[in-house]
């Protein structure tokens, strides 16, 4: 079997065709689409031409208050409670939910849902309205695809 460096002559993608991606590389979770190894360090020379070689490692796309507020958001998002909420709102007719339904739904207490509102609500993915004695909650989208394009 001939060597990673000889199938690829020190290029970073594989030739259009190659049968060989699968055993060089792995697969994307999310789209599915195959990860190829890079075949050369960018200190190498020859990678200087190409530019899937040469990213350098330190000019992350996710920068450290990205990765903060990521964090916070990924945080609220780590509780089974929280995500239910979150796919409850989401998922309400009129895109908003009083208070008052969503414990009735999650079969869970008062507080224990106010505490995971709040939560949500401080991570930005949801939004909050007070209408006399009652809280209307209604998932904040521009925060949500703002999250997913951080991922993706």
């Amino acid at each position: 079997m001939p060597l990673p460096s000889q199938i690829y002559q020190c290029r970073c993608s594989p030739p259009a065709g190659s049968t060989d991606v699968n055993r060089l590389g792995s697969v994307d979770a999310v789209t599915s689409a195959p990860r190829v190894r890079r075949l050369k360090s960018p200190s190498d020379p020859e990678c200087a031409s190409d530019p899937l070689c040469c990213a350098a490692i330190g000019d992350a796309i996710l920068g450290q208050t990205d990765a903060e507020r990521l964090s916070n958001v990924l945080k609220a998002l780590a509780d089974p409670g929280r995500l239910r909420l979150l796919s409850l709102i989401r998922a309400a007719p009129a895109g908003e939910v009083c208070v008052g339904d969503l414990v009735d739904a999650l079969d869970l207490s008062q507080p224990t849902v106010s505490h995971h509102l709040r939560i949500l609500t401080d991570a930005g993915l949801l939004d909050r309205e007070r209408r006399g004695n009652w809280v209307w909650y209604a998932a904040n989208d521009a925060r949500l695809t703002e999250v997913r394009d951080l991922l993706h």
